[in-house]
């Protein structure tokens, strides 16, 4: 029998907007970790525009959340199929008369007046951003491709420690930009390089969100697809979803 999910209200007010409209405002808005890396949103239903909602006739099962009534969501023209789900019956109690919108498919999110990016944030998550004077130096097959006594540490609840090195203190011949893009909560957009010949192995924020914003211009790497030294000692390649 699976376990029962992790439901837990929230202090926030929650905002989301679809079609140039606003679909829902709350402040009794649950955390629901869907899956163990963070959680999605639960909007009880008294606080969303349901004349929005529309009823697709189909359902999904899950073990633990029940039957999901399926639901497309229409707002000023634009409408966006299977984007909402109800579970009315739900063995969880707390779900009941809550809806549960896919992220992705709505125009944005807030949480107050900030706007929210990829998933809400985990109150158990916390990113310290520090400035350190270890050397760091990374490899690539061998090759030295960065090396620095100025690395700024990043912490972040859950990763490994990444080291964010001065792009002065990086053999950026050896990079290259990729098309790659990602997201984070907590750090904001990235831009990725090949390095040495391996895809996606570097990563940079211009203009990260307020709480990481020391990182800004600085690359790191990913620590579970390459050696880095740290003062000369070689670290473990942790094992993570980045693996």
């Amino acid at each position: 029998m699976k376990s029962r999910l992790k439901v837990e209200p929230t202090a926030k007010r929650v905002r989301t907007y679809f079609g140039g409209h606003q679909i829902a405002d709350t402040t009794k808005a649950l955390l629901v970790w869907e899956s163990p890396y963070y959680p999605t949103y639960y909007l009880p239903l008294a606080d969303v525009d349901q004349a929005a909602l529309k009823p697709t006739g189909a359902t999904v099962h899950s073990p633990s959340r029940g039957e999901g009534v399926v639901h497309t969501v229409t707002a000023g023209g634009k409408e966006a199929d299977d984007a909402a789900l109800i579970y009315p019956d739900s063995p969880i109690e707390e779900l009941r008369e809550h809806v549960r919108f896919e992220w992705a498919a709505m125009d944005s999110w807030f949480e107050e007046d900030e706007e929210v990016y990829v998933h809400p944030r985990s109150p158990y998550t916390r990113v310290d951003v520090l400035s350190s004077s270890r050397r760091v130096r990374v490899e690539v097959d061998g090759v030295t491709v960065a090396d620095s006594t100025r690395p700024v540490i990043l912490f972040e609840t859950g990763l490994p420690a990444r080291y964010y090195l001065p792009k002065t203190d990086v053999r950026m011949h050896l990079l290259a930009p990729t098309d790659t893009s990602s997201q984070c909560p907590y750090k904001g957009t990235a831009e990725y390089w090949s390095v040495n010949g391996h895809q996606d192995l570097a990563w940079s924020y211009r203009t990260p969100l307020r709480e990481s914003e020391r990182i800004a211009g600085l690359i790191a790497f990913y620590n579970e697809k390459l050696d880095i030294y740290v003062d000369e000692v070689l670290e473990e390649r942790p094992t993570t979803k980045f693996s």
